[in-house]
């Protein structure tokens, strides 16, 4: 139970410190919508996503006035489209996206996750036809999200996925280019994806998952950064612990939503991710925790430090509260999503190189960053495969969700609205990886991954 400082200390973190439910997350398997005639298979798609969650928007609009706790977005994930479209005799997958589009409308969520593949150690038929059609299903959808998993520290890092979806990005970007390439914002490139992800672009039904399930994702960086500000000139153990307790805070109320959620739709609950998830919002940025640790600017040396202390505390805080955190845990560092990311950028403390060298120790990876449109295929691909082998060879996952802005060059802006924010469109390497990315075939994985 919550006690009364509980709930008024957390009634503070909502009206002054932006803490919010960033999501609720509906998991639907679709295994048993496989149809050999695809039309009877999106039809099966359809009916199953709006009778089960007929009712989840509904449901935390009513969680969130009775608790007086912002939950932003409400969302779904399904099985891996791929698993599902691969038993039609169609190649392309657009109808299958158009069906999760209309079933995420009809229920009226903000996104649904789950047209994505796991090709990390090969492709299957489905697999290929998935990834080919993310191009088309992205620009002319408004809710579908993609991913595809190109690489597992058991299996190594597929290159030859890694160069096919770099490709697809390109293609992605041209194709939504009248929107500032937003098409490409829909889409990550993963390496060891969790399965239980409540999180978008990247959320899907993993084939380990149950029949449905609930799963929240929490968010309270203008909590931790109060926190921090609080805490004065404690040393870095101190400071630690500070974030810790905040953390565990944060996840009782976003394990106390998904419960109840879970109750009410009749669902098992499933896991609370307590990643620190930003906002375009002022107050609500990891870039300024990092700073209220005293760095002048997020990506000046000490940046990869601070965020370690900040990561590892969060995971221990959220890892107290709750025997049921999964997903990905810990400080999200996309760039066109916090205010102050942004402005490193555009003060010049923060490039690609910095932010690669953070993600070794935060929880995604190279997120929501713009590049300029003329950046080839080649040099994506090798963004990517950098990104994939920080993850691979440290066991953690690893991210990209990279916008080549058709049209635009560096210091241009691109424009997406809403969480998705807006991004300043960095500066990439003018040398070449194409000879190295071109060799394709598959990393092998690292020794340290036979652990039988």
């Amino acid at each position: 139970m919550l006690t009364i400082e509980e709930i008024l200390e957390t009634i503070k973190m909502v009206q002054e410190e932006n803490l919010d439910i960033r999501t609720i997350t509906m998991g639907i398997s679709l295994r048993d919508c496989s149809d050999s005639n695809y039309r009877a298979a999106c039809r099966k798609i359809y009916d199953k996503v709006t009778r089960l969650a007929d009712s989840l928007v509904k449901t935390g609009d009513e969680i969130a006035r009775e608790y007086g706790l912002p939950i932003v977005n409400k969302r779904i994930s399904v099985t891996p489209i791929a698993l599902v479209a691969e038993a039609s005799s169609v190649e392309n997958y657009l109808a299958y996206a158009e069906a999760l589009d209309k079933a995420a409308a009809e229920v009226g969520v903000n996104f649904i996750g789950g047209f994505s593949a796991l090709v990390h150690k090969g492709f299957t038929a489905g697999d290929t036809n998935l990834i080919e059609s993310i191009p088309e299903a992205l620009s002319s959808t408004e809710r579908v999200c993609a991913s595809v998993n190109v690489a597992t520290s058991r299996a190594g890092i597929n290159m030859d996925a890694i160069n096919l979806v770099s490709r697809v990005i390109k293609e992605t970007a041209d194709l939504t280019a009248e929107q500032d390439s937003i098409g490409c914002a829909k889409l990550v490139v993963f390496a060891n994806v969790p399965e239980d992800n409540p999180f978008m672009a990247g959320a899907f039904h993993g084939i380990g998952e149950p029949e449905c399930v609930i799963n929240t994702g929490v968010s309270g960086p203008g909590v931790v950064k109060s926190a921090v500000e609080r805490n004065g000139c404690a040393d870095l153990g101190a400071l630690s612990e500070t974030i810790k307790k905040t953390a565990f805070k944060i996840t009782r109320m976003g394990e106390l939503v998904g419960r109840t959620a879970a109750e009410r739709l009749g669902m098992p609950f499933g896991i609370v991710d307590v990643s620190l998830a930003p906002t375009p919002a002022v107050g609500d940025s990891v870039a300024e925790i990092l700073e209220e640790m005293g760095l002048e600017r997020c990506g000046a040396p000490g940046s990869t430090a601070a965020l370690a202390l900040l990561n590892d505390a969060v995971k221990k805080g959220g890892a107290m509260a709750s025997s049921y955190v999964g997903g990905l845990s810990g400080a999200f560092i996309p760039v066109s999503e916090d205010a102050g990311m942004i402005k490193a950028v555009n003060d010049g403390a923060l490039t690609i190189e910095k932010l690669e060298a953070m993600t070794a120790v935060c929880s995604v990876g190279l997120d929501m960053v713009a590049v300029p449109g003329d950046t080839t295929v080649e040099t994506i691909a090798a963004i990517i495969a950098d990104e994939a082998a920080i993850g691979v060879f440290n066991h953690k996952t690893t991210a990209v969700r990279i916008i080549p802005a058709a049209g635009k060059n560096v210091g241009d802006q691109v424009e997406f609205g809403g969480l998705l924010g807006r991004a300043p469109v960095m500066a990439v390497s003018s040398f070449s990886a194409e000879k190295f990315v071109r060799r394709g075939g598959r990393i092998p994985a690292p020794i340290h991954s036979l652990r039988n």
